[in-house]
C-alpha cells in the first residue's frame, strides 16, 4: 500500500476510488471497500481511498476533544488490510471546504485518471455538499467515469456510522462498538510513570499516555487484551480520575493491570489496549482496603469474561 499526504502528490491512471472520512474503518466502510477492491483488482485497476485529516466535522464545527476512533496512521493500516492499494490522507481546512464540487472532481480526474467512483447512499462533496449523487453522475457523464452507490449497512437495528460508534464508547458499551467496528476498539500509547499507588497496594498498573484527540470509553473498569513488546496479556483497565484518592481530579487516566505479568520493566514502551467488556462504572470508595477488595473482585470478573 502507498500512502500519500495529498491528492496533488499522486499521479495514476484508471483509478477506482472512494472518498470519505473513514474514521474507525467500521463494517459500513468495509462494505464499500470490499466491493471497491474486488472490482478494481479484477479489472487490473488501482483501488484508491481519499480520506481527510483533520476530520471535516472538526474543521467546520470547531475542536472536539476525544473525537477520533483512529489516528491517520492507524486508519491507513486498516485500509491496507482491506486491500486498498493507495491511501491519500488529504489535508482538510476551510479553503478545501469551499472548493466547488466540479473543480474537486476535475482534480480527481487529473491526478487519478478517475474511472469509477464508489460512494455511500448519502454521500456528497464540495462546497455546501453540492456534489451529491445526481451531480456526481452528471460529472461522470461529462468526464468519463461511472458512479457506483453502495447501500447502507445496519447492525442491531441501526445504520452503522462513526458517530454511532462514538456514542456507544462514550456510554461504555464497548461490546456494541466492537460489533459495529468488526473488531475490538483499541487505545494505544506510551507507558508513563503514574503516582505509584498501584505498586504500593500490590496491584501495579501501566499508565498510558494516549492521544488526547482519540475517543476514550466512559469512565469505569473494563476487561481488556493488552499488547506490549510483541506479547499479549489479559488485563483489567481503569478509566477515570481516581476519586478515592483525589476528589478534585479532572484529568482522565487510562491505566491497566496486566494479569499474571511476569516480564520486566516496560516504562517507555508502547501498549495497545483492546476493550472487550465493561465490568463496572467508576466509583469512590471509603478507603484503600475497600478499593483493593473491589479491584480483586474486578480481576476475577475479568478472568471469567475473558475466558468466554
Amino acid at each position: 500500500m502507498q500512502h500519500y499526504a495529498s491528492l496533488q502528490a499522486v499521479n495514476v491512471q484508471d483509478a477506482w476510488l472512494t472518498i470519505g472520512a473513514f474514521d474507525g474503518v467500521h463494517l459500513g466502510h468495509r462494505q464499500i471497500l470490499q466491493e471497491l477492491t474486488a472490482g478494481a483488482h479484477a479489472s487490473g485497476a488501482p483501488a484508491v481511498v481519499l480520506t481527510f485529516f483533520p476530520h471535516p466535522m472538526v474543521v467546520l464545527r470547531g475542536p472536539q476533544p476525544n473525537f477520533y476512533l483512529t489516528s491517520p496512521k492507524e486508519k491507513a493500516a486498516l485500509l491496507a488490510e482491506a486491500g486498498v492499494d493507495i491511501v491519500i490522507t488529504h489535508p482538510f481546512d476551510h479553503v478545501v471546504s469551499q472548493i466547488a464540487a466540479r473543480d474537486f472532481v476535475q482534480d480527481l480526474k487529473q491526478h487519478l485518471g478517475l474511472a469509477k467512483l464508489w460512494v455511500g447512499h448519502d454521500f456528497a462533496l464540495g462546497r455546501n455538499r453540492e456534489g451529491d449523487i445526481p451531480a456526481l453522475q452528471q460529472f461522470g457523464t461529462e468526464m468519463g467515469f461511472s458512479v457506483q452507490v453502495v447501500e447502507e449497512v445496519t447492525g442491531n437495528g441501526a445504520v452503522i456510522s462513526s458517530s454511532l460508534i462514538r456514542r456507544a464508547l462514550q456510554a461504555g458499551d464497548v461490546r456494541q462498538a466492537a460489533d459495529w467496528l468488526g473488531r475490538p476498539y483499541n487505545v494505544d500509547g506510551k507507558i508513563v510513570h503514574g503516582d505509584g499507588r498501584g505498586r504500593t497496594i500490590g496491584i501495579p498498573t501501566a499508565n498510558i499516555e494516549y492521544w488526547p484527540e482519540r475517543v476514550i470509553p466512559a469512565k469505569g473498569v473494563y476487561a481488556c487484551r493488552a499488547q506490549v513488546n510483541g506479547q499479549t496479556w489479559e488485563s483489567v483497565t481503569n478509566i477515570g480520575v481516581r476519586p478515592t484518592f483525589d476528589v478534585d481530579a479532572v484529568q482522565t487516566n487510562v491505566e491497566t493491570h496486566l494479569l499474571d505479568y511476569d516480564g520486566g520493566e516496560i516504562y517507555g514502551q508502547r501498549l495497545k489496549l483492546e476493550f472487550l467488556a465493561h465490568i463496572r462504572d467508576e466509583q469512590r470508595f471509603s478507603g484503600v482496603d475497600e478499593l483493593v477488595a473491589q479491584i480483586h473482585r474486578d480481576i476475577e470478573t475479568a478472568r471469567q469474561v475473558l475466558q468466554t
